[in-house]
């Protein structure tokens, strides 16, 4: 049996589910792989498993994140790392789930070689950026470093700010350190994934009942709390889908009607975005039709297929 079980996928996929019923099946641990769920702040918003069902097998990783602190992947990795450490030494099967894309990448491939950025050169930076809109930074961007600005989403505020801050810490551009890797936490042969290929339209449909039945479960709410703390806006946690568009509902800026379409589009167009992102950057990783995931991915775990 391999050391890990990676599980990839859209959001709205099933990979919460196939992921415990993995872990029951095979005596492993949970382990969560998206950017969003890590948050405390999001549990609803980010689909996040519920008491119940984190009941049902050991979880680890969701939830253990205020939603002040810029979460990254460097940071995932290094919790990975011990999360990983401690399923080895108790013997069970690590189930990685979720819809990151680069934090698979990261740990099968290796994370770019990137020099950390001075506390003080990134509060700097954040402060410059305050009141400026994701295209006024994308040009800011562009005019010190555009190999990194033509790479990147206008649209895209963490990345942009990311790429900013390591300009301003080392005067290079983010490209120049892209090239080198460190070694991956999990090499060849000590893992095996799949990614759950849904069907655009069955998977559209399921991310727009989810997200209504979100506002009826307690978006709403969590929205708000959001609100309530001033947060600055660039945050990864106050870009999860559906928190602008509440927010904006909340402060009078739109009716419900709009932010609910507004949290279905964007989520609807994260879906696409990590269906290709699965195509390019993770070759490795097996495409499976939801409704075959289960079979496949038991027989992955036990080296039958």
């Amino acid at each position: 049996m391999v050391q890990a079980l990676l599980i990839a996928g859209p959001t709205a996929s099933g990979k919460s589910a196939l992921a415990i019923a993995c872990a029951r099946a095979l005596g492993g641990v949970v382990v969560n792989a998206d950017s969003m769920q890590v948050y405390a702040d999001l549990r609803v918003l980010t689909a996040r498993p519920s008491p119940d069902e984190e009941a049902a097998a050991p979880h680890r990783l969701f939830g253990h994140v205020d939603a002040a602190v810029n979460y990254s992947v460097g940071k995932w990795l290094a919790d990975a790392q011990a999360v990983l450490d401690e399923a080895r030494a108790q013997g069970r099967l690590a189930v990685l789930a979720g819809g990151t894309g680069m934090y698979f990448k990261a740990l099968t491939q290796g994370l770019s070689d990137i020099p950390a950025v001075p506390e003080e050169v990134r509060a700097q930076v954040r402060a410059q950026a305050q009141g400026l809109s994701p295209p006024q930074l994308h040009a800011r961007l562009a005019a010190c470093d555009p190999m990194t600005a033509a790479r990147l989403r206008p649209s895209d505020p963490q990345r942009i700010l990311r790429a900013l801050e390591i300009f301003a810490a080392t005067g290079r551009p983010l490209a120049a350190f892209q090239g080198a890797r460190q070694a991956p936490l999990l090499p060849r042969g000590a893992w095996a994934g799949l990614f759950l290929d849904a069907p655009r339209d069955w998977l559209y449909a399921r991310i727009d009942a989810r997200f209504r039945a979100m506002v009826d479960q307690g978006a709403v709410e969590e929205a708000r709390a959001l609100m309530a703390r001033g947060l600055d806006p660039a945050l990864p946690a106050m870009r999860a889908h559906g928190v602008p568009g509440l927010i904006d509902w909340l402060a009078g800026r739109a009716s419900l009607e709009e932010a609910i379409a507004r949290g279905q589009a964007d989520t609807r167009h994260y879906a696409k975005r990590q269906a290709t992102f699965a195509r390019h950057q993770l070759p490795d990783f097996r495409f499976v039709a939801p409704q075959e995931a289960e079979r496949a991915a038991l027989a992955l775990a036990r080296g039958e297929a």
